[in-house]
């Protein structure tokens, strides 16, 4: 079993994103062999990397410690440009008259606006789910990493030991 992860708010599309991409009841799989590389960090990089090196037949892992998916799809690239859309259709309608139409006393709802991006976010999570990655014979831990010597690696409770080992980390989430 993985620490819980939630999102804020609480509500469907929040729970089915973290659902996919740190599932509650993940556990991870028993440590066998030497892998050829792992990722630590499951963000586009990370993710796109591992794919690249199971694709050759390289033995691969993810150790994520938060969400898979990182900072693109759960806090940067995928909800920054829903909610620029967002603003690109107020600013549309503010200036509807510049072109001949009069749109009157049109407000902007911004909980709406957010519960849209929420909404495709997690239509998104199930390509960098934990489920999809391990369907493609990549091992997924969840947790943290700590390094015990140059080849190997602990993670919830496992020693992995591995022949490279790729860094794809950020504290833009925390």
């Amino acid at each position: 079993m993985t620490e819980t992860v939630t999102m804020l708010p609480e509500d469907k599309y929040n729970k089915a994103l973290v659902d996919a991409v740190h599932p509650a009841d993940w556990e991870n799989p028993t440590a066998d062999g030497v892998y050829d590389m792992i990722s630590i960090g499951a963000g586009a990089a990370g993710l796109i990397t591992a794919l690249g090196a199971r694709a050759i037949g390289k033995k691969v892992a993810i150790i994520e410690r938060k969400l898979l998916g990182g900072d693109c799809l759960n806090v940067g690239c995928v909800p920054s440009k829903g909610m620029i859309r967002a603003a690109h259709a107020a600013a549309n309608v503010r200036d509807a008259g510049e072109f001949g139409v009069n749109v009157e006393g049109y407000s902007v709802d911004f909980g709406a606006a957010m519960e849209r991006m929420r909404r495709l976010r997690s239509s998104i999570a199930p390509h960098d789910s934990a489920d999809r990655f391990q369907n493609m014979g990549i091992d997924i831990y969840l947790g943290d990493g700590t390094f015990t010597s140059r080849n190997t690696i602990k993670v919830g409770g496992q020693t992995l030991k591995f022949k490279n080992c790729l860094l794809y980390t950020s504290d833009a989430a925390d």
